[in-house]
C-alpha cells in the first residue's frame, strides 16, 4: 500500500474540493443572504487540510495500483463528505448538530437526496445553492473529474476509475486514455445540465431555481429549493421536462457519448439494457396510472402526469416529489419502492443495483430452468448477442447476495434503535439505493430520527454510492496483506 501516494492524492482532490466553495460565496453576496463567513470558514480548514497533506510528498510520482485505487475512493468519498458538512454545521443560519450536517452533506455527495432540513422555502439562497451544487458534483463523481489531472500529476487514474465507476463490467473505456474518458463523461453531464436548466427556465422557474433544480436533476440526486419538490410549482410542463431529463440521467453514459458521437439513436434502441430500464418504466408506469385512476384517487390526466412523474422519479432513484405516493392507496408505494432496487443502468447517475445486474439475473434464472430441462445443454448468457463470461455472472450473484445481506443487518439494526418495521425497511432502502424519500417517518424528512440511525443509514448512503464492495472490500484482510 503507498500511503504516501495516497496522501498526495487526497490533498490535491481536497484542494480542488475547496475551491468548489467559491460559487455559494458569490450566491451569498448576491443575495446579501450573511452567509459567507460560514463557507470562507470551510474553505480555510479544507484548503489547507488539503496543503498540510500534499506538501510533505508532493514530489512523489509513482502509479497507483488497483488496492490502491479502492482505498483512496472509499477514504475521499468518507473525508469529502466530513468536510462538505462545515458550511451546514457553522452556518449561524441553521441550527444542525454535527450527525445531522454529515448526513445532510453525505446524502447530497451520494446524491441521495435524504434531507433532515426543513423550511427550505426560508433558508438562505447560498446554502440551497450549496446543497444542489454537492448533488451535482457527486452525480459525476469527483473521482471520475479529478482522473483528469492525475496525468497531470504523474499519476495513473485507470485504477481510481475502475473503482468509481458503476456497474458490473468496469474496464470498458469510452475512449483509449482515461483522460479522454474523463472529459468525455463530464462534456455529456454538463450538456445535459445546462439543457435541463435552459428549459426549466424556459418553463417558468426562476433562474435560480431552475440551475438548482438542473443540478439535482441530471445528478439523480432529488434536492429542491422548496419543501414540496417539484410539486411546488404545480406545472405539468416542469413535471413533463424533468422526467425527459430523469430518464435520460438513468441512461448509461456510454450510450450518450456513441450517440451523439455518431448521431444515431439506434444505439439506444439496440441495447439490450437501455431496453429493459425502457420497458421497465413503461410497464411500471401504466400499471402505476391505471390503478390510481381504478381506485378514483385522481382523474385520467392527474393518474397520467403524477403517476408517472412518481414512478420515474423513483425507479431512477432521483425522489423529487408532486405528491406524497407513500400515502398512496394498497400496494404502490411498496411497488415503486422495490422498483428503485433495480434503479437506473449502470454508467448513468442513478442508484440502485443498477439494470444490467437485474437483467443478468433474470437471464440466469431463465438459463438454470432450461438446465432443469437439458442437463447436459451448454447454455451461454449473451447480452448484445455477446457472451457474458461466467465469472461476470458469478460477480453479479455474489453483488447481489451480499446487497441484500447488508440490506437485512441494517434493517435489523435500525429496528434495534426503535424504529417501526416500516420506517426501518424504508429508510435502509431509500439510502442503499440513494433513493431519498422512504414510508412512514422518513416520508418527507429524516430529522425526527435517531442519530444512531442516521450513522448507519451514513454508511448504506456510502455501501450504495460504491457499490458495496468497493467499501467493503476495505474490511477484509486480505485486503491489507503485502
Amino acid at each position: 500500500m503507498h500511503f504516501a501516494i495516497i496522501f498526495r492524492v487526497l490533498g490535491v482532490l481536497l484542494m480542488v474540493f475547496s475551491l468548489t466553495l467559491f460559487p455559494p460565496i458569490l450566491v451569498s453576496f448576491w443575495y446579501a443572504d450573511n452567509n459567507y463567513p460560514a463557507f470562507l470558514w470551510a474553505f480555510g480548514i479544507t484548503f489547507s487540510t488539503g496543503m498540510a497533506m500534499w506538501l510533505p510528498v508532493y514530489n512523489l510520482k509513482q502509479d497507483l495500483r488497483t488496492r490502491d485505487g479502492f482505498l483512496i475512493t472509499a477514504l475521499f468519498w468518507s473525508v469529502l463528505g466530513l468536510f462538505g458538512c462545515l458550511p451546514f454545521w457553522l452556518s449561524e443560519s441553521m441550527d444542525l448538530s454535527f450527525t445531522d450536517a454529515l448526513f445532510e452533506s453525505l446524502s447530497g455527495l451520494t446524491t441521495t437526496g435524504a434531507t433532515v432540513i426543513t423550511g427550505l422555502d426560508e433558508l438562505p439562497r447560498s446554502l440551497l445553492y450549496y446543497r444542489q451544487q454537492l448533488q451535482w458534483l457527486g452525480g459525476i463523481g469527483i473521482i471520475v473529474i479529478a482522473v483528469a489531472i492525475l496525468p497531470m500529476l504523474g499519476i495513473g487514474g485507470m485504477q481510481l476509475y475502475r473503482a468509481e465507476t458503476p456497474g458490473p463490467v468496469k474496464d470498458s473505456k469510452l475512449t483509449p486514455r482515461i483522460t479522454e474518458t474523463a472529459k468525455a463523461l463530464f462534456l455529456i453531464y454538463l450538456t445535459l445540465t445546462i439543457c435541463c436548466g435552459v428549459a426549466y427556465w424556459l418553463a417558468g422557474m426562476k433562474v435560480f431555481d431552475a440551475v438548482g433544480h438542473a443540478f439535482s436533476t441530471v445528478a439523480i440526486g432529488g434536492f429542491s429549493t422548496h419543501d414540496n419538490s417539484i410539486g411546488f410549482y404545480n406545472s405539468p410542463a416542469i413535471m413533463s421536462i424533468c422526467m425527459v431529463f430523469m430518464v435520460l440521467s438513468g441512461i448509461n453514459f456510454a450510450l450518450h457519448f456513441f450517440s451523439w458521437q455518431e448521431k444515431k439513436i439506434k444505439h439506444y434502441l439496440n441495447d439490450p439494457e437501455c431496453q429493459f430500464y425502457l420497458s421497465w418504466l413503461a410497464l411500471a408506469s401504466l400499471i402505476t396510472i391505471a390503478y390510481l385512476y381504478y381506485t378514483e384517487t385522481y382523474g385520467l390526466f392527474d393518474s397520467w402526469l403524477h403517476g408517472s412523474f412518481q414512478l420515474v422519479s423513483i425507479l431512477t432513484t432521483t425522489g423529487f416529489a408532486t405528491a406524497n405516493f407513500s400515502a398512496w392507496p394498497s400496494f404502490l408505494p411498496f411497488m415503486m419502492f422495490l422498483f428503485a432496487f433495480m434503479g437506473g443502468c449502470a454508467g448513468s447517475t442513478g442508484g440502485g443495483m443498477k439494470v444490467i445486474r437485474v437483467l443478468l439475473i433474470c437471464k440466469q434464472g431463465i438459463r438454470e430452468i432450461h438446465r432443469l430441462i437439458h442437463p447436459n445443454a451448454v447454455i451461454p448468457i449473451k447480452i448484445a448477442k455477446k457472451s457474458v463470461s461466467d465469472r461476470v455472472v458469478e460477480a453479479v450473484w455474489g453483488f447481489f447476495a451480499v446487497y441484500i445481506i447488508c440490506f437485512m443487518l441494517m434493517f435489523l439494526i435500525l429496528l434495534a434503535t426503535g424504529l417501526d418495521y416500516i420506517t426501518a425497511f424504508s429508510a435502509v432502502g431509500a439510502c442503499i439505493n440513494n433513493l431519498g424519500p422512504g414510508m412512514g417517518e422518513v416520508a418527507f424528512h429524516y430529522g425526527d430520527i435517531n442519530d444512531p440511525a442516521k450513522w448507519v443509514l451514513c454508511f448504506a448512503m456510502l455501501l450504495g454510492r460504491l457499490e458495496v464492495f468497493t467499501l467493503l472490500v476495505l474490511f477484509t484482510p486480505m485486503f491489507w496483506r503485502r
